[in-house]
């Protein structure tokens, strides 16, 4: 395989990474290992996301024209890109505990909706809930007034049926 027929390939791959991805998280990787890498690679696969370690230039080839044409601003020098293609919340997640827990690795920023967030607003991201977390919160919501008026009429019914039996033992007694 030639050398320019490999950067098309690359390029093509990340063009079709870029037209699934809802998030891209830019992130230094210096420091970590191979290991610690596939790790990280298999935490997010798990996460329907990916990551992938790459040549800036062919990045920012394969990025132009599409929403994550941004992306350029983000690359300087040893990159990877940790793409989400499900929750635009989990793949931050994922990679920021990762390196929290590793402190190796640096978040650069991300790219959401055509938009370049900096590192800082990446985190903020990482520490949003996921999109399961809101469903359950809004269901729990949803199902809170439901639950305290059904706990109110038992409470009712069993203040009553007490009554009922106080009166009866006094009518016996």
């Amino acid at each position: 395989m030639t050398t320019k027929q490999f950067k098309n390939e690359k390029i093509e791959y990340f063009k079709k990474q870029f037209e699934n991805a809802k998030v891209a998280i830019v992130a230094d990787y210096r420091g970590l290992s191979v290991e610690e890498i596939t790790e990280l690679r298999r935490s997010l696969q798990s996460n329907n996301a990916d990551l992938t370690v790459t040549k800036n230039t062919l990045c920012k080839v394969a990025s132009k024209d599409t929403s994550f044409e941004v992306i350029a601003e983000l690359m300087h020098g040893p990159t990877a890109i940790a793409f989400g293609y499900g929750d635009e919340v989990t793949a931050a997640k994922v990679l920021s505990k990762f390196i929290k827990e590793n402190k190796k690795g640096e978040i650069t920023g991300a790219i959401l909706e055509g938009k370049v967030l900096n590192a800082k607003e990446t985190q903020k991201l990482a520490s949003m809930p996921s999109r399961e977390e809101l469903y359950a919160k809004m269901l729990g919501s949803i199902n809170s007034p439901a639950s305290g008026l059904v706990y109110s009429v038992n409470g009712v019914m069993s203040a009553l049926v007490r009554a009922v039996a106080a009166v009866r033992d006094q009518k016996t007694a």
